[in-house]
């Protein structure tokens, strides 16, 4: 068995569980959704995290315009990123991750790292699960 957390893991868990926890829970909904990390990343891996609708639309496979719009204007709202509409014709929008949508890239590399050294172990006890039922 692994060890407890420690304190401080446990005082977020309660958290969570509070009314003053709501802003974690609207950070795991956002970070937790199916498309909101994919875009986070398709920006970052972007010239000076700035993409055009287009070129987002093309990295994130399966994605549909309507789920990107939306996707894109709750990221807008919530402040991690930067929407600049260029009076062309056609109109051209571009996206940019915020500095606060930069920095949350640091924690994502955390949990994949975490991932990564641990996902044989998910698998594991998920087949030892299955083997069981």
């Amino acid at each position: 068995m692994q060890e407890k957390p420690p304190v401080r893991a446990m005082d977020a868990l309660l958290l969570c569980a509070s009314k003053e926890g709501q802003a974690v829970r609207q950070l795991l909904d956002r970070i937790g959704d199916k498309w909101s990390i994919l875009v986070i990343v398709m920006l970052s891996r972007s010239p000076a995290y700035r993409a055009r609708f287009s070129e987002l639309k093309r990295s994130v496979h399966g994605i549909s315009q309507r789920m990107l719009t939306t996707t894109l204007r709750q990221l807008e709202r919530d402040g991690y990123l930067l929407r600049e509409v260029f009076p062309e014709v056609p109109p051209r929008v571009e996206y940019e991750l915020t500095d606060l949508g930069q920095s949350l890239l640091t924690p994502m590399h955390g949990f994949v790292a975490w991932l990564e050294q641990n996902q044989q172990r998910i698998t594991d006890a998920q087949s030892r699960f299955d083997a069981s039922k």
